[in-house]
């Protein structure tokens, strides 16, 4: 796998005759409906499942010949290979030189993964037990404020992945919270979301974690300086010290130790995060302290556990039924060779409402790359435009446009087989339930087939007062039915996307584990803020100087 990665003569899977064939088979017309219409067994020949995920692509526009071209392609760039170097710590994280090791982080203790002269279980199952032991703390009500009160609030302070996973995950599991303490999550840098929860909140009572692994990011420190001092502010009048208030109200979660201790974080509050950790795969890390103080840390580790039953999945299942490697092939083919390049996230299930703004940044940020690994110019679509919503809510916003608009969007449907099922007089919710798992059928089946959805094939045609009516479908979806939403199948479905994004990235030859692209607009954030505080700002370009003229009538 080093010779591969390290080599500038590698051409990949792009020079593969394999390649070559899907561009011809592109080029069809491809129908969904006469797909379907030639071949009765078309759903059960594509279809497959893992634990408690079953996905359907039948409705994607693939058949035989192409599904068995995307494998062989995958076989070019030798995935296998590639699979095996993430999980056994490699450096699949080629510009940055190291491992991308989140798989790890989810290890069982009983495990053994040895890098250079780390041992990276140790290290993270010792950084677990810090996790379990601060948050039993604050739950079990032997933390307290300043002033001896228990804590009743905690305030996650993170932007990106410090944010989008532990928000994501504990909205999602929480009907499993056994604790009276609220959670919430800040990462705005114009200050609006603390602005309006600091007014709800008791400073008395109330813990921050701040969350960023270079412990730098002016986003995450903006808000966590404005959260001391509004405590030290409360805290002054109760005779409290600026050292008691950093100590009984601040966790940091860091790579930089020495950041989070000029900080004036306690160092028994400081959790350890590691360079080989990216931001967007960390929710499994102590960046998920949140989560286990919402929802115990049995119910965390269950999280972890199902999310390692997906790695197992990814390592061992034959390709043609493994779920992130069909995943990762499918979008390729959608964006790569169909030119589909917009991609939405339809959970029809109201738990699942941040996913696809989890996803949004994990699929983007990771493989919105126009640079191969060894520094080619990319001559091929890569990652598509991604967005999604409640699928329910998705309806009555932009189906419109994926129904009878001028794009082609594939799209993903995930929706839960079972809820309500043990709540007394649920007979109202189940029926809401299952009112919504049919809108989920349905609409994947109006958008593969179009009119002919409800009226039969012969309705594709209307007459011409009624063409305003036309459904056109053909759009291509993936179904992933979820038997019943626990924190064991959360993370078993966040690690499907966080390896269905490698596959993607190990087909199109790019680096899904740095952001360099978001790196020069903070650079040039700074040179602006420092142009505001100056009487001349005529550096920028006309455009820049012109705003920041008028901005700065205002000040």
């Amino acid at each position: 796998m080093d010779e591969i990665s390290n080599n500038k003569e590698y051409s990949g899977a792009r020079h593969s005759k394999y390649w070559q064939q899907l561009q011809t088979l592109a080029d069809q017309q491809w129908s969904l409906a006469t797909l379907f219409a030639q071949d009765d067994e078309r759903a059960a020949r594509f279809s497959t499942q893992a634990g408690a995920l079953y996905m359907d692509y039948s409705k994607q526009c693939i058949d035989e010949t192409v599904l068995s071209n995307l494998l062989s392609l995958a076989d070019s760039c030798d995935l296998s290979a590639r699979i095996k170097a993430l999980l056994q710590g490699a450096m699949v994280n080629t510009s940055e030189e190291r491992a991308a090791l989140h798989t790890a982080l989810r290890l069982p203790e009983t495990a053994a993964l040895q890098v250079g002269d780390q041992n990276v279980v140790a290290d993270v199952h010792r950084s677990l037990a810090q996790v379990a032991r601060l948050s039993e703390r604050v739950r079990s009500g032997t933390w307290r404020g300043f002033s001896g009160k228990a804590i009743t609030d905690v305030v996650n302070i993170g932007v990106g992945g410090s944010d989008l996973g532990p928000l994501m995950a504990t909205t999602a599991l929480d009907e499993w919270a056994d604790t009276d303490i609220e959670v919430h999550f800040v990462s705005n840098m114009d200050g609006t979301q603390l602005d309006n929860l600091l007014k709800h909140l008791n400073p008395e009572t109330t813990l921050f974690i701040i969350s960023s692994k270079s412990f730098g990011t002016v986003d995450t420190l903006s808000n966590a300086k404005t959260a001391l001092s509004w405590l030290l502010a409360t805290a002054k009048l109760r005779a409290g010290t600026e050292d008691s208030v950093l100590r009984r109200h601040f966790i940091g979660i860091s790579a930089n130790g020495e950041k989070m201790s000029a900080w004036g974080i306690h160092p028994e509050h400081q959790l350890q995060l590691w360079e080989w950790v990216g931001g967007r795969f960390s929710l499994w890390s102590a960046i998920g302290l949140a989560i286990a103080i919402r929802i115990g840390m049995a119910g965390f580790k269950a999280l972890l556990a199902g999310a390692h039953s997906m790695d197992e999945h990814f390592a061992q299942a034959d390709f043609a039924e493994n779920l992130p490697v069909l995943l990762g092939l499918l979008a390729v083919w959608n964006s790569t060779f169909l030119q589909v390049n917009a991609h939405t996230v339809l959970p029809y299930d109201g738990r699942l409402s941040y996913l696809p703004s989890y996803l949004t940044q994990l699929e983007m940020e990771s493989n919105g790359k126009s640079v191969t690994q060894h520094g080619d110019h990319i001559d091929y679509d890569t990652c598509p435009i991604l967005w999604g919503e409640i699928g329910s809510n998705a309806q009555h916003a932009f189906y419109q446009l994926l129904h009878q608009g001028t794009q082609q969007v594939s799209c993903d449907f995930i929706a839960c087989v079972r809820r309500y099922s043990d709540k007394v007089h649920n007979a109202s919710l189940q029926q809401q339930h299952e009112l919504s798992l049919a809108n989920c059928l349905a609409q994947s089946r109006v958008l593969a087939f179009g009119n002919a959805a409800i009226a039969g094939a012969d309705a594709q045609t209307v007459s011409e007062a009624d063409k305003y009516k036309y459904y056109r479908g053909n759009q291509p979806s993936t179904t992933l039915l979820i038997d019943e939403l626990t924190p064991h199948s959360l993370g078993a479905l966040v690690a499907l996307y966080e390896h269905k994004v490698y596959v993607m990235a190990s087909i199109w030859d790019i680096n899904p584990f740095d952001q360099w692209g978001v790196e020069m607009g903070k650079q040039m954030a700074e040179s602006v803020h420092h142009a505001m505080q100056q009487e001349d700002s005529g550096q920028f370009d006309t455009s820049t100087d012109q705003l920041l003229q008028h901005i700065k009538r205002f000040s």
